[in-house]
This record gives structure tokens, sequence and C-alpha cells, in this order.
């Protein structure tokens, strides 16, 4: 089912409902996430500072997938700034350039 989010107060109750309804202690998902629990407080709160990698972290845990609606064009932006991106970011095992080389 999707959800409209509009606010960190509104997010914070869709991982807490998810969460209550898959009957996961905020413990137990705080420590699965690996952050801290008060962390995991702070986002059902809607604490609105709440670090977006970390809260990232938690929507994994729930199994909740993030997704944008956005226009045509800004897709179309978007996958240029991908392949850019992408052409920039070195292999593994690519040198990096130093300075002065």
């Amino acid at each position: 089912m999707k959800k409209t989010i509009a606010s960190s107060q509104d997010l914070g109750l869709l991982i807490r409902a998810v969460r209550k309804s898959t009957k996961v202690r905020q413990d137990d998902l705080s420590a699965m996430a690996g952050v801290s629990r008060q962390f995991a407080i702070d986002v059902e709160r809607g604490k609105p500072t709440a670090q977006f990698g970390r809260v990232l972290l938690l929507l994994k845990e729930l199994g909740i997938t993030l997704t944008a609606d956005i226009p045509d064009e800004a897709a179309e932006a978007l996958e240029k700034l991908r392949t850019n991106r992408n052409a920039d970011t070195p292999g593994p095992g690519a040198k990096r350039a130093t300075k002065g080389a």
C-alpha cells in the first residue's frame, strides 16, 4: 500500500505502525538497523533533524521502500546525473589520480 509522506511526523507514524504491526520491539529494530534505541524513538516521534541515512536503515529493516514521484523532465535529468556520476567514479581496483601527477 502506498502512503504519502508530507512531514517527519508522517514518516515517524508510518514507521511506528509498521513496527507494531510486525510485532517488532523498538530495541530489536534499533539493534537490527545498527542505530540506538533513542534514535528509533526520536524518528517515530517525528524528529525533523534525524540523520537521513540512519532513517533509511530503519526503513530497510522494516521492509519499507522509499520512492519519489517526480516529473518526467526531472527523471531525464536524474538519469543524466547518474550516468555522469558513474563515469566519474573509478571502478574497483582503479588507482586514484594524485595531485601533481
